[in-house]
């Protein structure tokens, strides 16, 4: 099963809008895990 990227701790953003943030990163890796983890359910159906 993939493991979900861990979430920035707040105080790593240094409030300055950067493009990209690390929290856009995070929502980015957010969504590559969501897409492993419906393959990953996929192959196997029986997991809970």
């Amino acid at each position: 099963m993939p493991a979900a990227p861990p979430q920035p701790d707040f105080e790593l953003c240094c409030g300055n809008g950067c493009d990209p943030c690390i929290f856009d990163l995070h929502d980015l890796a957010m969504d590559a895990w969501r897409q492993a983890m419906r393959a990953w359910r996929a192959r196997h159906p029986d997991a809970p």
